[in-house]
């Protein structure tokens, strides 16, 4: 067997694992400013959409079967990607939203949010994730990101079982706090603490669905004081409780 049947093969395989949850990249094969890929565990790129491919100046999706990031971008973006994707099957949590610099086909750099989710077998262990990034084109937009504000970003997905305050997210990205709070809206069309309390939301949401843990564990590993807090902000946000959400879940 051939080296690209070898790795046709293996990505067959992995393909058939996901089974009904198979996702695939063509859909986004002709939208310039989104790419989507399908990682395993490793690191290894299965599947990549056709502007992905133009991205990493790779001639056919098949080149980039097998590869990793480290074989695709600059070592100082391959070692963030790597990160995310390591807390992400440590958590089992999804990325949500998260600030990236990116490389155009011409060299130049750029930012894009990126959203990544688990992708579990029929036997529920996650073997892989499904990533999205969408570039920032517009120039208002862009304009509004820098490397500290990325990284309070980060340090919120990194961070949402502690306590988090707006004023010491501020601070870290070096903006006073009204304007932390118009780059968030701008940004994610959200105050600040409202992004902050989607993303300990999004992430209940997952462990409520994919876990078994009491909901008062799942309150403290996102964030809220007690089952309590969570309950009374998980209905604002959903209608349900989180115990009705879990229920109706498992029905599907």
């Amino acid at each position: 067997m051939t080296m690209a049947a070898s790795r046709e093969h293996w990505q067959n395989e992995f393909f058939c694992r996901l089974g009904p949850s198979a996702v695939f990249a063509g859909i986004f094969d002709h939208v310039p400013d989104i790419v989507f890929s399908v990682k395993d565990r490793e690191g290894r790129y299965v599947l990549m959409s056709e502007s992905c491919v133009r991205r990493c100046g790779l001639s056919s999706k098949r080149d980039a079967i097998g590869m990793t990031a480290f074989d695709l971008f600059p070592e100082p973006m391959a070692r963030r990607y790597a990160a995310q994707d390591a807390q992400l099957f440590r958590s089992g949590l999804p990325v949500v939203d998260n600030l990236d610099l990116t490389v155009y086909p011409g060299g130049d750099s750029g930012w894009c949010l990126t959203t990544k989710e688990p992708l579990s077998d029929s036997d529920g262990r996650i073997i892989g994730l499904a990533c999205l990034s969408k570039d920032l084109c517009d120039p208002g937009r862009l304009g509004l990101v820098d490397a500290d504000f990325a990284r309070t970003i980060d340090h919120i997905h990194a961070h949402i079982a502690e306590t988090l305050r707006v004023e010491q997210l501020a601070r870290m990205s070096g903006l006073s706090l009204p304007q932390f709070d118009r780059r968030m809206r701008r940004l994610f069309q959200l105050s600040a603490g409202q992004y902050l309390l989607r993303v300990r939301i999004d992430a209940a949401t997952q462990l409520l669905r994919n876990s078994t843990q009491p909901i008062a564990e799942v309150a403290q590993r996102t964030g809220f004081c007690d089952q309590s807090a969570l309950s009374r902000q998980f209905r604002q946000a959903t209608g349900l409780s989180p115990r009705q959400y879990r229920q109706l879940a498992a029905q599907r």
